[in-house]
C-alpha cells in the first residue's frame, strides 16, 4: 500500500498480544463522556431550513435571468448546492440530527429523494454494507466498480493497448467521476422500481418522479433546448464529480482484505480508513468527510464534532498501537491515481495486508 505499513509489537521487540476486545468500549466511554456524541440542533435546523431557502431562491434567479448562456454558472451553482444538501442527508441517515429513527428517516427522504433526486433506500443499503465492512472483498460494494478496476479478482482481457489503459486507469478515474452523478440517479430508479424489500417505496417513486421529471421539464421550459441540454450536462457533471472527489480518498488506497479475515471493530474501521488533513473550510466542502476514520468508528456523531474528535481518537490509536492515517487532499488523490494504477496492472502487492500475515502469526504463536 502507498504509504501503508503496520509495525507489529513483534517488530518492535515486543511481546505479541491479541487485540483487546474492550479497546472500542474504552474509546467509546471517552468520547460519551466528552459529550461529543450529543446532538446539535441549532447547527442541523440552520442547515435543514438554510439550504432549502438557498434552492427555492436559486430558482426564482434562475427562471429571473432567463434563456442565455449564462445559466452555465447556475449549473455550477445547482450542482454544489445538491452536494451539499446529499452531504446533510448523509448525516440524516446515519442517525446524526435526530433522536428519532423516523424523523431522520423523513428528512434524509425529502432531502435526497425529493431534492437532490438520489433514492434514499438504494443509498441506505448500499452503505451500511460499506460501513460493516469498509474494504473487504465480497462485501464492501464501493470496492466493486463497474468500470475502475479497485480491488483483485477481476479478470481483464490482455493486449498491449488494454495493458496500457490498465496501467493508467488511475488517470482516467477523475473524468469518469463527470458521470456519477448520471450514475446515482440512475441507481436510484433502479433500486425504487426493482422488486425486493423497500420501506416507504411509493413515497420515494413520488418524490423521485417530482425532482427528476419536474427540474429538467423547468429547464426546458425556460432555456432553448440546446442550452438546457448543456445546462443539465454542467449540472450533472459537476454534482457527480464533486461527490466522486469528497468520497474517493476515504479508502482508494487503503488495506483491502479478504473475505474470511476477523478484526476487531476499531481496528476494522480505523485501517481501512483515511482522514484528510485541512482547515474549517475544508470540512464544511466536504461534508465532514474528510474525518472518515472518526465518522466510520461514531457514525452518529454530529458532524460538527468530528473536528474535535479527531485528536482524542488518534492519540488513542497511538496509545494502543493501531496506525491512524491522514495526509493532506492532493497528497491523497496522488495516492489514490498510483494505487489504481497498479491495480490495474495486476500487481497484486498492492492487496498485500500486514494485518493477514499478523494475524496468521499470533494464530501460530505459542500462548
Amino acid at each position: 500500500m502507498d504509504g501503508y505499513r503496520l509495525t507489529t509489537a513483534a517488530e518492535k521487540g515486543g511481546p505479541r498480544t491479541r487485540p483487546g476486545r474492550g479497546e472500542f468500549s474504552e474509546l467509546a466511554k471517552m468520547i460519551r463522556d466528552s459529550g461529543l456524541l450529543r446532538r446539535r440542533y441549532g447547527y442541523y435546523w440552520t442547515k435543514l431550513i438554510a439550504l432549502p431557502l438557498v434552492l427555492a431562491a436559486g430558482l426564482l434567479v434562475f427562471v429571473w435571468i432567463g434563456d442565455t448562456w449564462w445559466q452555465l454558472l447556475t449549473a455550477a451553482f445547482f450542482a454544489i448546492l445538491f452536494t451539499q444538501i446529499a452531504f446533510l442527508g448523509h448525516d440524516s441517515a446515519h442517525r446524526q440530527i435526530f433522536i428519532s429513527g423516523r424523523w431522520n428517516d423523513w428528512v434524509s427522504l425529502l432531502l435526497g429523494d425529493l431534492l437532490v433526486g438520489m433514492s434514499y433506500g438504494w443509498w441506505q443499503h448500499k452503505h451500511t454494507r460499506h460501513h460493516a465492512d469498509p474494504n473487504k472483498l465480497g462485501s464492501d460494494p464501493d470496492i466493486d466498480l463497474p468500470v475502475i478496476v479497485v480491488a483483485p479478482g477481476k479478470t481483464v482481457r490482455t493486449g498491449r493497448l488494454l495493458t496500457w489503459l490498465r496501467g493508467h486507469q488511475g488517470l482516467f478515474f477523475f473524468p469518469i467521476l463527470l458521470l456519477e452523478g448520471v450514475s446515482l440517479h440512475a441507481s436510484g430508479v433502479r433500486r425504487v422500481v426493482t422488486p425486493g424489500q423497500l420501506k416507504r417505496r411509493w413515497v420515494e417513486i413520488a418524490f423521485l418522479v417530482v425532482r427528476l421529471v419536474g427540474y429538467p421539464a423547468l429547464v426546458f421550459v425556460v432555456l432553448s433546448p440546446g442550452i438546457a441540454f448543456v445546462f443539465l450536462a454542467v449540472q450533472l457533471g459537476i454534482f457527480g464529480f464533486y461527490m466522486g472527489v469528497s468520497f474517493a480518498p476515504n479508502h482508494k488506497g487503503m488495506p483491502i482484505v479478504p473475505r474470511d479475515l476477523t478484526l476487531d471493530f476499531l481496528r476494522r474501521q480505523v485501517l481501512m480508513s483515511r482522514n484528510i488533513r485541512g482547515s474549517r473550510i475544508l470540512d464544511t466542502v466536504m461534508g465532514g468527510l474528510n474525518y472518515q476514520i472518526e465518522h466510520h468508528l461514531f457514525p452518529s456523531m454530529p458532524r460538527p464534532h468530528l473536528r474535535r474528535a479527531a485528536p482524542v481518537i488518534a492519540a488513542y490509536c497511538r496509545a494502543h498501537d493501531v496506525p491512524y492515517t491522514q495526509t493532506g487532499l492532493f497528497a491523497s488523490y496522488a495516492i489514490v491515481v498510483r494505487y489504481i494504477n497498479r491495480v490495474g496492472l495486476g500487481e497484486r502487492d498492492v492487496f498485500t495486508c500486514p494485518l493477514v500475515e499478523q494475524r496468521s502469526s499470533l494464530t501460530a504463536a505459542p500462548r
